[in-house]
């Protein structure tokens, strides 16, 4: 008797896999959404910061003041300039370091096949292998 409510569970359920495609075609629907996607890889990445008036103004400054103290007469102006335009230069580039920040960059494979990435600051909770869902621009865990 116990077989043979068994047998007739079994058949139940293979009908019914059969019904929507197969149990592997159940699983992939339900696990890949429209806007879901396979994590392929999660890596930190450091992008460098915005540059910004500050650091120009700040490094022309020192950078001409600098220059000044360079030659005599009309050297002396040249020096002034090219020190004003290199410290404008490295000025900017130094704010650029202090402002970078470093991200976490998510690779997911799309249901149709396609790669897309997404940036984050914190470090997301998922992982190679785990689905996620797409919302705009950010991805959540499914």
């Amino acid at each position: 008797m116990k077989q043979l409510v068994l047998a007739a569970i079994v058949a139940t359920a293979a009908v019914a896999a059969h019904a929507e495609g197969g149990i592997g075609a159940a699983i992939h629907s339900f696990t890949l959404c429209d806007t879901c996607g396979h994590v392929q890889t999660v890596t930190k990445e450091k992008r460098k910061g915005e540059g910004g008036a500050a650091g120009v103004v700040g490094g022309a400054v020192v950078g001409g003041l600098l220059g000044n103290q360079i030659g005599h007469g009309n050297g002396r102006a040249l020096a002034t300039v090219a020190g004003a335009a290199a410290g404008g230069y490295a000025g900017n580039e130094v704010q650029k370091h202090v402002t970078s920040k470093e991200v976490w960059v998510t690779s997911v494979r799309m249901k149709d096949g396609s790669t897309r990435k997404f940036e984050q600051a914190a470090q997301p909770s998922w992982k190679h292998g785990s689905v996620v869902k797409v919302q705009g621009k950010a991805l959540s865990a499914v």
